[in-house]
C-alpha cells in the first residue's frame, strides 16, 4: 500500500471503479458531504471501513495490515 492516507485510498478506488461520490453516499446512506469528509480522513472507524470495503469490494484492512508489517520491518531490521 502506498503512503497515502486511508481517505485518499478510498477516493482513488472510487475513481478507479468509475463511480461517483453520489453513488457511494447512497450506498452508505449518507450525504455527499460526509463522503468528502471521509476522503480527508487519515483513519476511520472500523465499522465504517468494513462497510466501505464491502461496498467497493476491496480489503482495506489487509492493506493496512501490510503497511503495519512493512513499517515494523523497517524499524526492526534483521541482523
Amino acid at each position: 500500500m502506498t503512503k497515502r492516507h486511508l481517505g485518499a485510498l478510498i477516493k482513488a478506488e472510487l475513481e478507479t471503479q468509475e463511480r461517483g461520490v453520489s453513488w457511494l453516499a447512497k450506498k452508505l446512506s449518507c450525504d455527499r458531504s460526509n463522503v468528502y469528509r471521509i476522503f480527508q480522513k487519515k483513519s476511520l472507524d472500523t465499522q465504517l471501513l468494513a462497510r466501505i470495503s464491502k461496498i467497493l469490494n476491496r480489503d482495506f484492512f489487509a492493506e493496512l495490515s501490510a503497511t503495519f508489517t512493512e513499517e515494523q520491518d523497517s524499524h526492526n531490521p534483521q541482523q
